[in-house]
């Protein structure tokens, strides 16, 4: 007797890097027989259809008179709150980290109804969320559901590990007691207000200084071992570590001639919402350009305000997946996609974080080794050039990449991750490790 076709519903957050990370997993689901069915707000619409996916539209905030593009809001957010991301960690805490939940929340708040109505629609066997904040109605409606956390693994809080948004060391407690007394003036009460919706709403209350739950069925997160933080307290067994999620649905990439006789290649990428931000992609434009390095730049939603050297290539969107393994090295943001994609492929990195897990993220890869922090708005650029050099020619990093890069590619964390919600869409019980 042949199993029957589970159905799967798939809820990223509306922005690139959730959604690019359960592409990933969402198609090795759909290779293996599912039905799958992403939940996106309508801004993202057709974008999942056009990669084979059937979609549930939903909406975050009231609908505005004007047509939007994919993540809109969270673009024009970013785009407003970006000086604040010149401040110290803990000075963010108030003036970026607090009126981002509070977005958040109010966006899960507003959507709670509509969510119910997809998923008795649906009736999907089991729903896979990649949020950062809860939603009431993923609980409430007693399907078993899967958390996938795909920003740096500091979210998942431990008392020997530093603070989850500070960018501080792990191996000196220097500011920690500061930063978490500051983290629970600030943001306690908006978790203790949104922990009252949810219950409301037939959801769980929140464990403290958190905005979304663990599943009691299935949790999983990507961070490659080699990078991952030595806890003194362990997981819960529902939670499983992907060493990577990378999609493989991304477009061709032909790499242009003129790029070929350049010391060096470099990705320039500092995400869909960095990217907004012109001074500074424009500066790091400027700079590379005099670099003897070819260059290629995702250049993001202001892509007609920048100008590329002659010795770069560049598109708002980019196959970020295709292009990886043809470059030497990456000069990022630090998101956890594609932190976690230089792991997958062995570049190293030169990180220059913004806000969110991107500091965490930094903090991680320079103090391993992996790749190079240096200060976002405030670099100078013979430090960038030589970070480059130095991550470019340094031999034996390559080869602990590489090295990296062939056990992660050897075991691929979408397949993982569709065997286990695989699993629980047929034994509907907790998926221990």
């Amino acid at each position: 007797m042949t199993e029957r076709s589970p159905t799967i519903i798939i809820f990223p957050e509306g922005a690139y890097g959730p959604t690019n990370n359960c592409v990933g997993i969402g198609d090795a689901l759909r290779r293996r027989g599912a039905r799958v069915v992403f939940v996106v707000e309508e801004s993202f619409a057709g974008t999942l259809e056009a990669k084979g996916f059937e979609e549930a539209l939903m909406r975050l905030t009231p609908r505005p008179a004007a047509a939007e593009v994919p993540g809109q809001f969270w673009k024009d957010f970013i785009r407003d709150t970006a000086p604040q991301f010149r401040k110290p960690t803990i000075e963010q805490l108030s003036s970026f980290l607090a009126p981002t939940w509070e977005a958040l929340i109010d966006g899960s708040k507003y959507v709670n109804a509509r969510l119910a109505d997809i998923i008795e629609g649906v009736r999907p066997d089991v729903i896979v969320e990649d949020n950062v904040v809860a939603f009431a109605a993923l609980p409430a409606s007693g399907i078993p559901w899967v958390r996938i956390l795909s920003c740096n693994p500091l979210e998942l809080k431990d008392p020997d590990l530093p603070p989850v948004f500070s960018g501080y060391r792990s191996n000196e407690r220097t500011g920690w007691n500061d930063f978490w007394a500051e983290y629970d003036r600030v943001l306690g009460p908006l978790s203790a207000d949104f922990t009252e919706f949810l219950v409301a709403n037939g959801a769980p209350p929140l464990p403290l200084r958190e905005f979304i739950h663990q599943s009691p069925f299935l949790n999983l997160y990507v961070y490659p071992a080699e990078a991952d933080y030595r806890r003194s307290r362990p997981l819960a067994p529902t939670w499983h570590r992907l060493e990577s999620s990378v999609r493989t649905t991304d477009d061709a990439f032909e790499l242009p001639e003129h790029l070929s006789g350049g010391t060096a290649l470099i990705y320039l990428s500092l995400g869909s919402l960095g990217s907004a931000d012109v001074e500074l992609m424009q500066r790091l434009i400027d700079v590379l350009g005099r670099a003897p390095h070819g260059v290629v730049a995702s250049m993001g939603p202001q892509h007609q305000e920048l100008r590329l050297a002659d010795t770069m290539t560049g598109a708002e969107f980019l196959p970020q997946t295709r292009i990886l393994p043809l470059v030497d090295a990456v000069i990022t943001h630090g998101g956890n996609n594609t932190v976690t994609e230089c792991f997958h492929f062995g570049k190293p990195m030169v990180v220059l974080p913004l806000f969110w897990d991107q500091y965490d993220n930094a903090q991680r890869v320079d103090e391993l080794g992996f790749g190079i922090r240096l200060p976002t708005y405030t670099f100078e650029e013979d430090q960038l050039v030589e970070a480059i050099g130095r991550l470019v020619t340094d031999g034996g990093l390559h080869g602990r990449m590489a090295a990296i890069a062939s056990r992660l590619q050897a075991s691929p964390g979408t397949v993982h991750a569709a065997d286990l919600i695989w699993r629980l869409a047929f034994e509907k019980e907790p998926i221990v490790r």
